[in-house]
């Protein structure tokens, strides 16, 4: 006896999959930056209490959720489906020194790349403007 699977199964199957992803990768986040906060505040002789710790790490992850929904966004409206150095730089044009830090990494990087390989990437006008750096966007 088979079991008719309708479109809505499989849309919910993938959205508890997602959720499970998603608090799998919130957990990873969350670890890490602790690790982060407390290796610093070693460092500096002090000590991090842990609802502190807590708050900055699910902080830190929903900034990252709303970062990566915006270069999403940036580069769905650039027409591209790969997110790029220069959608990284736009989401942090707010704060100067972050961008002009960021423009400057990625200057030196263009700058290590060897020319031939340079060369060799230059297709469109379009993606001379991008760099090396890319993450593909899901279609959803």
């Amino acid at each position: 006896m088979e079991i008719e699977r309708t479109g809505s199964d499989i849309e919910m199957e993938r959205e508890e999959e997602d959720d499970e992803e998603t608090l799998l990768l919130r957990d990873r986040f969350r670890l890490s930056a602790i690790s982060i906060a407390e290796s610093e505040a070693k460092k500096n002789g002090m000590q991090a209490s842990e609802p502190i710790v807590a708050c900055i790490s699910n902080l830190a992850f929903n900034y990252a959720e709303h970062l990566a929904k915006d270069l999403e966004l940036f580069a769905r409206h650039a027409g591209r489906k790969l997110v790029n150095t220069e959608d990284v730089i736009l989401a942090a044009h707010r704060n100067e020194n972050l961008s002009l830090s960021l423009r400057t990494f990625c200057n030196d990087l263009k700058a290590k790349e060897p020319q031939s390989d340079r060369r060799r990437k230059k297709s469109s006008r379009k993606e001379d403007k991008a760099t090396t750096s890319a993450l593909e966007i899901a279609d959803l």
